[in-house]
């Protein structure tokens, strides 16, 4: 494999936009769930593209379905339909709650597409003072104005102007809060059943229940960003399916189409029929390349097999890093769900969790972080248990260097 060694970490700042701080590690070949940069170092890759690259790098499924498409038809205006985005629309209806499926590129376009809808719905059914979002400190969802302003986290949304108003912010798990905002002008609650970019937090499953009730008592709908947490991340096909409350819409992304660009928005036939023929489109939206390497992420990850072992893995995981704490002693907590993990630094290391992270690229293991005390992991859906040994060895060694710096 020829690697071009004239494009350097250097050039990033000479032709990129400096929103972005990429590590000097330039990766040019992946295979599974290791990763070879420019130089020919080899890592053992546990953050997944960030919970996208869920069946690892380059699986045959993926690959073979993106070269069998490439060859027949790239892209459609929406004017016309195509049969892989019927098809993956009709999967995405027959493993879950909706009726109706939305398509579009990224986890905030699927979110941008949910928000707009529950505004409508309200709208046309109730009228134009019913506008109120509910949404969460620490929620995560995409980097639109609208979904910016919506997601709990002030660093992400301040400093662009005025913003999207009617969106009120309570405490994650709090149910006293949120019935303090609630009321007959709320239209809709948007959550992550499982905070990611928020530290690793799981919904409780009262709280959930909570949100449901309220939701069905002043006609507000409940939307479900499942962008990080669908697609098998939990150990299910979508975290909903862990319990009994099932959301009025859902959104989903990233492991959609096991990194290539892909998201939809679920819904209900009733609630759909409010985005009537041009309230809302998308340009690329059900693309005929992505809804046919989205076909073989379905076909792949909705089975019991992989999704039985997304629950073995996690307790892998678990027993690793525990073992590496009782030797280290760096982690008050490890916590999520499936393969969204999160390690907690305790009260030695806060505001450090980066340090492990970088201790670990030099290693040869990827990981991420949640904010800047949660060391998280991500890594694919089917990593070789091998994969996993050698990647938290790797990661102990890391763990050693930061404690003994």
């Amino acid at each position: 494999m020829s690697v071009n060694m004239n494009l350097t970490r250097a050039q990033f700042d000479e032709v990129m936009v400096p929103n972005y701080a990429p590590s000097a590690v330039i990766p040019v070949r992946g295979e599974g769930s290791r990763v070879w940069d420019q130089e020919g170092k080899e890592y053992i890759d546990f953050a997944g593209g960030i919970a996208v690259n869920c069946l690892g790098h380059c699986h045959p499924a993926l690959v073979g379905a993106l070269k069998t498409q490439g060859e027949k038809l790239w892209h459609l205006s929406n004017v016309m339909t195509n049969e892989p985005a019927l098809e993956l629309a009709t999967k995405l209806v027959e493993a879950t709650f909706a009726e109706r499926v939305y398509f579009a590129n990224s986890g905030a376009e699927a979110n941008e597409a949910a928000l707009k809808l529950v505004r409508r719905y309200a709208m046309d059914k109730f009228g134009a003072e019913k506008d109120q979002i509910i949404a969460f400190d620490k929620a995560f969802h995409g980097r639109t104005f609208f979904t910016v302003s919506v997601g709990g986290q002030a660093a992400y949304s301040d400093g662009f102007g005025p913003k999207p108003q009617s969106i009120t912010h309570v405490p994650f798990n709090d149910i006293e809060a949120l019935e303090a905002v609630f009321s007959d002008k709320t239209c809709a609650v948007m959550m992550e059943p499982l905070q990611g970019e928020g530290g690793i937090i799981d919904a409780d499953p009262e709280f959930l229940k909570a949100v449901r009730a309220l939701c069905d008592k002043h006609n507000a709908l409940l939307v479900f960003d499942e962008v990080q947490t669908g697609v098998g991340r939990l150990g299910e096909l979508y975290a909903y399916m862990r319990g009994d409350v099932v959301p009025d819409v859902l959104t989903t992304a990233k492991a959609l189409g096991g990194g290539f660009p892909i998201a939809a928005m679920l819904t209900t036939k009733e609630i759909a029929a409010h985005l009537k023929i041009g309230t809302h489109g998308s340009t690329y939206g059900g693309n005929p390349l992505a809804c046919a390497v989205g076909n073989a992420v379905m076909d792949v990850v909705n089975t019991p097999e992989v999704l039985n072992g997304v629950k073995h893995r996690e307790q892998l995981f678990r027993d690793g890093l525990n073992k590496i704490n009782d030797k280290y002693d760096v982690f008050s907590e490890i916590r999520g769900q499936g393969l969204l993990i999160g390690a907690v630094v305790n009260s030695k290391y806060q505001g450090r969790a980066k340090e492990f992270l970088v201790a670990g690229i030099n290693e040869g293991v990827m990981s991420l972080v949640a904010g800047a005390n949660v060391v998280r992991f991500t890594p694919s859906l089917v990593i070789p248990e091998t994969d996993i040994a050698e990647g938290l060895a790797r990661f102990e060694r890391a763990v050693a260097k930061v404690v003994e710096a």
